[in-house]
């Protein structure tokens, strides 16, 4: 397969589902978005969100609450907040080198992860969700087979309680002051998405790469609340899910920074470092 990712080791499955065409009128969306950005006709988060919200009428949300289970509730955090980042988040991937060199079977791939990235956020009083990428990851390996994506005969006797357990993989903080993923439960997590999906496949990663995005500290003024160690990364990745990790978190700088050229700079300056060091360390 070409891009810049070795896809090779993914089994022959690759007809998995197109996100252009399950969400039409969604991708049209994004690349219309892009296009007045680039044009310079949308300069602010105010611009990004008046046209988000003119998108997302409620029929429209409803439609794609019907997909995708979970949609409706996210969209409603912080007044709109979450969806709003979750768009401008699309808009950085489709502009990023990085992904303007994949192969379309890559992009593809790129499109379905930001669109579960967020979906099990819970925003309370406008703090951050340190939890969210294990219950994202949880419902979207629920969600995946009814879009059409291949699973393993284990499927459905493993799910319910393969999606409970990541979801409520939860412990304390060391400071006590707040609930965090618990990595501890990562070998059983893992080894679960593989008995459901088979791995490599395109499920499986989607699913891994929504589980993990919350786990490496790539910008110094956002830490994360429980990131793995280095011995737990040479441990849980390969250079398929760090390669994916790379783009889905450059894009997902974006949807903050998009608007901040010097803090977007910065960011990308970042994340592009932490992936060389990253990528040391499972070499």
């Amino acid at each position: 397969m070409g891009g810049m990712y070795n896809f090779s080791i993914m089994r022959a499955e690759q007809s998995f589902p197109g996100f252009d065409d399950r969400f039409p009128e969604l991708n049209r969306f994004i690349l219309d978005q892009v296009g007045l950005y680039t044009a310079g006709k949308i300069n602010s988060w105010e611009d990004l969100e008046t046209s988000v919200r003119v998108f997302f009428n409620p029929a429209r949300t409803e439609q794609i609450e019907s997909l995708v289970p979970g949609w409706k509730k996210m969209a409603s955090y912080g007044d709109g907040t979450t969806l709003v980042h979750v768009m401008c988040v699309f808009l950085g991937l489709f502009m990023l080198p990085e992904f303007r060199s994949m192969s379309a079977s890559e992009q593809n791939l790129m499109k379905w992860i930001i669109l579960f990235h967020d979906l099990g956020k819970d925003m309370k009083d406008g703090k951050r969700d340190p939890i969210h990428g294990f219950r994202s990851a949880a419902t979207a390996a629920k969600t995946l087979p009814n879009l059409g994506f291949e699973v393993n005969p284990e499927y459905s006797a493993l799910i319910a309680s393969w999606s409970a357990y990541t979801a409520a993989a939860i412990r304390e903080s060391e400071d006590g002051s707040e609930a965090v993923q618990d990595n501890r439960r990562l070998p059983e997590i893992l080894s679960g998405i593989d008995r459901l999906f088979g791995s490599p496949s395109s499920a499986a990663l989607i699913t891994k790469i929504v589980l993990l995005h919350m786990s490496v500290h790539a910008l110094k003024d956002w830490p994360p609340s429980a990131p793995l160690s280095d011995t737990e990364i040479s441990t849980y990745f390969d250079r398929v899910l760090i390669s994916l990790l790379k783009v889905m978190m450059l894009a997902d700088n974006e949807g903050w920074s998009m608007f901040y050229p010097e803090i977007r700079a910065q960011q990308r300056h970042e994340t592009l470092g932490l992936f060389e060091r990253l990528e040391e360390i499972i070499a």
